[in-house]
């Protein structure tokens, strides 16, 4: 079955405006988990930020990949970075997911719930999980930077991730017990 046969509805493929809201609006039909991404600058300043554009890669070895605006001020630290962590947010943490993604919180980690990794860099306690990352390598593409990340420990919590479809977080409805 097709989508349009499952809504009843043709789909209209004559669509060609790719302005960047109409990319955005649908974009945002696909649900991606939130996290926060952390570094470390050679100064000690702990750099984070709020991302959804975070992919699994490759299992052996293991690389995970997310992108950064080229315009970010942030884009110098993680690119630079020997190491950055990535803390899947758990549902309920909706407040420090729009607190790093906030240009006018000064500091980000001020108050925030952390844990600091044995690399150095800062990971956001209470995650689902947390990947500690090494910094592998960087491919420019489109406005975006790659920020591909070797996967050198990782863990994990039993929560509900969080989620972000359409413009707004929501969580994973729970899964029923087999049988019911």
């Amino acid at each position: 079955m097709t989508a349009g046969q499952a809504t009843g509805r043709p789909l209209d493929w004559g669509r060609t405006d790719l302005h960047p809201k109409v990319l955005r609006g649908v974009l945002g039909s696909y649900p991606t988990g939130v996290a926060i991404v952390a570094t470390r600058c050679p100064d000690g300043r702990k750099v984070g930020l709020t991302i959804n554009s975070f992919a699994s890669l490759s299992l052996d070895p293991p690389l995970v990949l997310w992108s950064l605006v080229n315009h970010s001020p942030n884009l110098a630290a993680f690119r630079d970075c020997s190491h950055f962590t990535i803390s899947v947010l758990a549902s309920g943490q909706e407040a420090l997911a729009l607190r790093f993604a906030s240009p006018a919180v000064p500091d980000k980690f001020d108050g925030a719930p952390l844990h600091e990794v044995p690399e150095g860099v800062p990971a956001i306690a209470g995650a689902v999980a947390t990947l500690v990352c090494a910094n592998d390598q960087q491919r420019p593409a489109g406005d975006h930077l790659l920020l591909f990340g070797r996967v050198l420990r990782v863990g994990s919590v039993a929560a509900t991730p969080l989620v972000f479809h359409a413009g707004r977080f929501t969580a994973l409805a729970a899964a029923q017990a087999s049988g019911e």
